[in-house]
């Protein structure tokens, strides 16, 4: 579990220090304070805004940042949480924040932390997603299989896992790198080695290289306003302990319900890693690269933005800002197109 999650990293850090000389310096209203500024996170792999406008940071090593349109406040395991490993922050319907972490999942009331962990009969406590779909449903992906939790008792949903023909890494075999719910009430599963699985009916059915998917490592499942699912997926290869032999097909793929869709000529996304793609309020995607910054999908067009690291997590904001979380920091895209490194000083306007 820890190689290929170092893999997965390192594939994102090399991709940042790689273009370090294009990072813009952030504005910090105080020169005097630009010592002591840092960045929000060395991993920021989440981004959320709640119900009450507050925007939420998930790093995997400061715990969690709150922004709320003033100050940043760090939640850490000194406040409750039960690791500082942030992966995923959601809301339910009565206002609470569930965050998945390295030692399971966590509820906050605004006040206290109720944890829950293995012991308490989750899958496992590497959290890697959580989700609540259309109808109330608490799905929790880990790195060891899917859970359901009705508030009181996990229960387990294990995935068939289907014929392939690429190596398996054992420690990510059971890894749910992704869950969504299309406009049909299909849920979805990224799998890392085993493709994409749609629950519907009380049944699977999977996606792999045999269907048209570039990589059976999935990493990202979103679908489009007009019922199209976009899955992003990574070069299996590169787990290779040869780094000669770190090379193979991944990339963007779109799924029209008949066939798969990809995109050789845009460069960054075939041959190379999507690891996330996110539909923003304006129903705009957003995809992430390992090398060419990252894509906005618009009126049937890529427009290419050039941040200078790999992005993990995007939000758009009720402002139209575009929040990236990255390996080496969080960025920003304004609505007038302007990119900039936010730290702990930000600059926040």
């Amino acid at each position: 579990m820890k190689t290929i999650l170092l893999t997965v990293l390192t594939i994102l850090s090399v991709s940042c220090n790689s273009q370090g000389k294009k990072t813009e310096t952030a504005e910090i209203d105080n020169p005097t304070e630009q010592k002591k500024a840092s960045q929000i996170g060395e991993y920021v792999v989440e981004t959320f805004q709640d119900s009450k406008g507050n925007i939420w940071f998930g790093t995997l090593e400061k715990g969690v940042a709150k922004f709320d349109g003033h100050n940043l406040k760090y939640l850490t395991t000194k406040d409750g949480l039960p690791s500082n490993r942030i992966t995923n922050v959601i809301e339910d319907n009565l206002g609470n924040l569930w965050f998945g972490t390295g030692a399971g999942v966590s509820k906050f009331d605004g006040k206290t932390f109720t944890n829950y962990s293995e012991k308490d009969g989750l899958c496992s406590d590497m959290v890697s997603n959580l989700f609540i779909d259309s109808k109330g449903n608490f799905w929790i992906g880990t790195w060891s299989g899917i859970c359901k939790f009705d508030g009181t008792r996990f229960e387990e949903y294990p995935i068939p896992y289907p014929k392939v023909e690429t190596k398996i890494n054992q420690y990510t075999k059971d890894w749910i790198t992704s869950i969504a719910e299309d406009s049909k009430g299909n849920i979805w599963f990224g799998r890392d080695g085993y493709g994409a699985s749609k629950f519907a009916r009380n049944s699977f059915v999977h996606f792999t290289t045999k269907e048209g998917l570039n990589s059976n490592n999935v990493q990202s499942i979103t679908e489009d306003k007009e019922g199209n699912i976009w899955i992003g997926t990574r070069v299996a290869e590169k787990d290779n302990a040869d780094t000669n032999k770190r090379f193979g097909k991944g990339g963007l793929n779109k799924y029209d319900g008949d066939k798969f869709v990809h995109f050789p000529k845009i460069e960054g996304l075939n041959e190379s890693d999507v690891f996330t793609i996110y539909k923003d309020i304006s129903n705009d995607l957003w995809i992430s690269t390992t090398s060419n910054g990252v894509y906005n999908y618009t009126n049937n067009k890529f427009v290419n933005y050039n941040v200078p690291t790999s992005a993990m997590s995007f939000l758009k904001d009720k402002k139209g800002n575009i929040w990236l979380g990255c390996a080496g920091g969080l960025y920003r895209i304004s609505p007038n197109s302007e990119i900039k490194n936010i730290t702990t000083n930000g600059p926040w306007k």
